[in-house]
């Protein structure tokens, strides 16, 4: 995706060529936007607030593929600024995505952050993360379909529109209005290259079969990440993590049993139940618990109001 400098010159021409601004106008747009940019490719407090988000991402548990992928892209976009400075020919960057990873393995959680980034970098206008399903795009007669997309894709401008379980738009067939919201979503990418990124989210297989079946998705799609399963130590740090951001703590038998419980939904659910959603929900489950076992006590201390015990988790 182009650089936001490029693109506000592009806009500027596109405006001009409509009739909606004067060539008067237009040379004046064009030159504050060259003035705004002189010697000045990236500013101390964009670099400032840059790093604040990348720590946000640094501080999740696992995803390290993204955290690389992320100083690749950010060292890109700082280079290609720099080329620009210097007068050289710079690349753009198709920044679409396709996240597969089962739930709770922190797709959406990096899609927010990926927004609020790229914004600082320049790569998009707002940096809003807009969420939809297949039910937000599909319509229920002929033509209802395209309107719900573009509408979509509008309020998605200058950010990344996010489409969870994406897969489910092919699984209707050749028949199924799906394949319009594919069509639509596929030329709409195109015309607004400049100020939109898509990410396509949802399970591994799933999202295989998906590309499979589509092929032009595939290269419009350049970035895949795969979110892999946490591993129960990482789920572990994910639970210590969240209760410490509450002012909570676990006690070492809390920690031990909430092991075991965590052990167990891997054995008999599998991984795409046990990630890092399931832990929060137990989390939130035992902080209920906490209070109804604190409330039947007469004298209730600061350690109490912070501990979670291993009697919190009995009915998990």
């Amino acid at each position: 995706m182009p650089l936001n400098n490029s693109s506000k010159r592009r806009e500027v021409l596109r405006r001009l060529e409509m009739g909606e601004i004067s060539l008067i106008k237009a040379f004046e747009l064009i030159k504050d936007d060259k003035s705004n940019t002189k010697d000045n490719p990236v500013s101390k407090e964009d670099n400032n607030l840059i790093d604040m988000i990348v720590a946000e991402l640094d501080k999740m548990i696992g995803l390290n593929n993204i955290k690389k992928l992320v100083k690749q892209l950010r060292a890109f976009v700082t280079i290609q600024k720099e080329r620009q400075r210097q007068k050289l020919k710079s690349d753009s960057l198709v920044m679409h995505m396709i996240f597969k990873g089962n739930p709770g393995t922190g797709k959406t959680t990096v899609a927010r952050i990926l927004a609020k980034l790229f914004k600082e970098l320049g790569l998009l206008e707002k940096g809003h993360l807009k969420e939809v399903e297949r039910a937000d795009m599909v319509g229920e007669y002929i033509g209802h379909t395209a309107q719900k997309t573009r509408k979509l894709v509008q309020s998605a401008l200058g950010g990344i529109l996010f489409i969870d379980e994406a897969y489910s738009l092919a699984r209707g067939g050749h028949r199924d209005f799906g394949k319009e919201a594919i069509d639509t979503l596929v030329k709409l990418m195109e015309d607004n290259r400049e100020n939109l990124i898509v990410i396509l989210a949802g399970y591994p297989q799933e999202m295989e079969y998906f590309l499979e079946s589509n092929p032009g998705l595939n290269s419009r799609f350049p970035i895949k990440v795969n979110f892999e399963d946490y591993s129960l130590e990482e789920l572990i740090e994910i639970a210590k993590l969240m209760v410490k951001e509450r002012e909570y703590k676990l006690s070492q038998r809390a920690e031990a049993k909430f092991y075991n419980i965590l052990s167990k939904v891997r054995k008999e659910a599998g991984p795409e139940e046990g990630n890092a959603r399931t832990v929060r929900n137990l989390i939130e489950r035992a902080i209920r618990n906490q209070a109804v076992r604190l409330v039947k006590q007469e004298k209730i201390t600061k350690i109490d109001l912070m501990t979670i015990n291993r009697e919190d988790f009995n009915d998990a």
